[in-house]
């Protein structure tokens, strides 16, 4: 059976994914921003929270880990190298280990760059991408501890999962993500649409997310820091990936 998945805000702009297993009664929440909207979320869908799967150690994803653990006997998975600094973790995982949510498997991949220790959880057979703040729509997460070069690593590992694989992440940052884009390549017709859609999304009120890899492909300067529409935007022409990538990061960080 596939997996049912829930998006809400949590915070000021992070978004709560809880990812359910009709199979086993099994649910994840994917990091835990903070515990009153992830409660609310499993009360009203009647589910038991079993597991929480944490992408890296910053507060706005592991602030709601203990209140959450003292409602639930749940299990908390999340990446090895920052294990002394995630509350209540019970499972370290590194690169290439699987992680299961009842019925449903993740493999784990290592995206250093937002932290040192970041990990996503890749859910292949159902085509589920949970990036935390490596990837965003339309976007990239700052680089706290790791080069540009280990970061434009990290995405490209991302990158190369099949177009169809749905992106979550961690933050609601499209609009602005958009606005970024737009200011690079201004006369790319595919991302003035889509820049259009993400506005009339949010003036409804509605996340962005999920979005799919191929769309992301097509529309996030940070994945296409080797075209070079995008090294010309930056003074780059013929220059390496990796440098107009960290040309855009710099960029970005001041826009």
């Amino acid at each position: 059976m596939p997996a049912l998945i829930e998006v809400f805000p949590c915070r000021s702009d992070n978004i709560g994914v809880l990812i359910h297993d009709p199979a086993t009664g099994a649910t994840a929440a994917i990091d835990a921003p903070e515990a009153d909207p992830i409660l609310e979320v499993l009360a009203a869908k009647n589910w038991s929270l079993t597991d929480v799967l944490v992408t890296h150690k910053h507060a706005d994803h592991v602030e709601g880990i203990l209140p959450l653990k003292d409602r639930y006997d749940l299990r908390v998975t999340g990446p090895g190298a920052e294990a002394g600094d995630i509350p209540g973790l019970d499972v370290a995982v590194r690169e290439g280990d699987r992680v299961r949510v009842g019925t449903l498997e993740a493999k784990v991949i290592a995206t250093p760059g937002h932290t040192a220790g970041h990990i996503a959880y890749w859910f292949e057979k159902d085509e589920m991408l949970f990036a935390g703040d490596t990837l965003f729509a339309l976007g990239c997460g700052r680089l706290f501890e790791n080069s540009p070069e280990e970061m434009w690593q990290s995405l490209q590992k991302l990158a190369a999962l099949p177009d169809a694989t749905r992106l979550y992440c961690g933050h609601e940052y499209t609009q602005s993500n958009a606005r970024f884009a737009l200011a690079v390549t201004p006369d790319d017709p595919a991302l003035q649409k889509r820049a259009a859609a993400i506005d009339a999304t949010r003036a409804a009120g509605k996340l962005t997310i999920p979005v799919t890899l191929g769309e992301e492909k097509a529309t996030n300067p940070f994945l296409r820091a080797n075209e070079p529409a995008l090294a010309k935007a930056v003074g780059l022409e013929n220059g390496r990936a990796a440098d107009v990538f960290a040309a855009l990061r710099r960029w970005k960080d001041k826009f």
